[in-house]
């Protein structure tokens, strides 16, 4: 009896650390501690969650603030990049992400690594991005009541058809991502929120938060402002899906 439970734990034992080292794929997360506060907030937070998610789905995570590491030897290593709170303004590293990109790379942004204007002068990262522009955001940081799309989606996974997010920067871009043909729209601010904030208003608008351009293995999510992002479980489980499903793709 002593030896056949013996045999059960060592066989438990040799089956978790296979599973342990059945890496699926490897993140590399970037982030800059010299932007907004609430901004570097939420990348510390963020780099908490995907460790602890890490760990629990079986991936490699990594994080660096130097993004000198957006270049064709390291990015070869990983099939996920997440933009936190930032996004590259050297040539040399746009060029690298470019072509990550289009030899199949996936990569996660979010908020303000969208941001694009008439200075961002990367006419690629605004095609990718779904042709839109920042327009308008919400002041002060409020939750809002968010519209899932598509529910049939792997990143909308078990997520409830509409859920009401923690407090957060909402933007508006313009036109909207959703008339970009290859973009496809998952999750939408509720338009019963407007109008949306105090100093800053979002009085109307079509306003996607969550989209993909499905020329790419790509996703862009709005939320990532402040030190609560993480506090609902449900917008967690999205988080969840989206490196999941970036990961997992073929």
């Amino acid at each position: 009896m002593i030896k056949k439970l013996l045999c059960l734990l060592i066989t438990g034992m040799v089956f978790t650390s296979a599973l342990a080292q059945d890496v699926k794929f490897k993140v590399l997360a970037l982030y800059t501690t010299t932007v907004e506060p609430d901004h570097v907030d939420f990348a510390h937070d963020a780099i908490k969650y995907f460790t602890d998610l890490a760990a629990k789905r079986g991936f490699t995570f990594d994080s660096t603030t130097n993004w000198k590491n957006l270049n064709d030897d390291n990015l070869k290593n990983y099939q996920v990049i997440i933009w936190l709170n930032d996004f590259p303004q050297d040539e040399l590293q746009r060029t690298a992400f470019v072509k990550y990109m289009d030899n199949g790379g996936a990569w996660l942004g979010f908020h303000v690594a969208g941001y694009n204007d008439q200075y961002t002068k990367w006419p690629w990262f605004l095609s990718f991005l779904g042709s839109g522009v920042f327009y308008n955001n919400s002041w002060p940081p409020l939750p809002a009541k968010l519209i899932v799309d598509d529910g049939n989606h792997a990143v909308t996974k078990d997520i409830p058809a509409s859920f009401i997010a923690p407090i957060n920067e909402w933007y508006g871009w313009r036109p909207s991502p959703r008339l970009n043909k290859d973009v496809k729209v998952l999750v939408t601010l509720d338009p019963k929120n407007y109008p949306l904030g105090k100093k800053d208003i979002i009085r109307e608008g079509d306003i996607p938060v969550v989209w993909t351009n499905t020329k790419y293995k790509m996703l862009y999510i709005n939320m990532g402002h402040g030190d609560q992002i993480f506090t609902s479980e449900i917008q967690n489980k999205l988080f969840e899906n989206a490196v999941i499903w970036l990961g997992a793709r073929k």
